[in-house]
């Protein structure tokens, strides 16, 4: 009796794994994201190569950091497909950072990709996280109680305080000083998602977006540290760094 019992729940089990391995949505394919740092034309070298910025000031580059989240996908019709939520920081010291994998991508044909540069509203105020979004990661402003949406910092001659500094931390989440941007990129073809298949694009976020349209010169403005106008213009700036600069499926 107990034999049969134990073979009944057994077939039961097997029935159910197999049915749940195989039901719509699970083992969706996944699609990857490969990041390229340039600036202008060439690639960003930190701390060793020195770059004119628009208003003609030198500067070095030390760190370059930044969040995206909330990624979708526009169909070939014009549906969008928002991704499973999920955060990731991008580090040009650190090369694993800049191939980002999102999962559980519904299979289709898709025209273009949409993200977040920076942590939306909702995980500014969600208290201690984890992962990405983890306060030892040093993107987050104990203070102000929100994120650093992107970073960067170096160095430049004009700067006149004695460690001739400059420290781009733009933050902001509140209506006033947000600073959070969607970006839209369209692909230069059809990206196809499917089973079995892991397509990647190509993308490039160029560092000299930072400075234009809206002029940002490291005499007038060194330091940003605190959600405000002078974070709001870099951000406006910034939005306008990546593109696609090739797709595989």
């Amino acid at each position: 009796m107990i034999l049969r019992i134990f073979f009944a729940y057994a077939g039961w089990f097997l029935l159910v794994t197999i049915l749940f391995a195989g039901a719509p949505g699970n083992g969706n394919p996944s699609l990857q994201l490969h990041i390229t740092h340039i600036m202008g034309a060439q690639p960003l070298v930190r701390n060793q190569v020195t770059y004119t910025n628009p208003s003609g000031e030198p500067f070095t580059i030390s760190r370059f950091r930044y969040f995206l989240s909330n990624f979708s996908l526009e169909t070939a019709d014009g549906k969008r497909s928002t991704l499973p939520v999920s955060y990731f920081l991008v580090d040009d010291a650190i090369d694993s950072s800049k191939i980002i994998r999102l999962d559980n991508v519904p299979a289709g044909q898709y025209k273009s990709i949409r993200f977040l540069i920076g942590v939306d509203s909702i995980r500014n105020v969600s208290g201690v996280q984890s992962g990405a979004l983890a306060v030892e990661s040093g993107m987050f402003w104990t203070w102000n109680s929100g994120y650093i949406m992107a970073q960067m910092e170096g160095h430049s001659p004009v700067i006149t305080s004695p460690t001739q500094e400059f420290l781009f931390h733009t933050g902001g989440y509140k209506a006033a000083n947000q600073v959070l941007k969607y970006v839209e990129l369209p692909f230069p073809q059809p990206l196809t998602i499917s089973a079995g298949k892991q397509p990647e694009v190509q993308l490039s976020a160029d560092v000299a977006k930072w400075f234009l349209p809206d002029t940002v010169s490291f005499k007038q403005v060194a330091v940003i540290m605190a959600p405000g106008v002078n974070a709001r213009k870099v951000a406006r700036n910034y939005q306008h760094m990546f593109r696609v600069t090739g797709i595989s499926d």
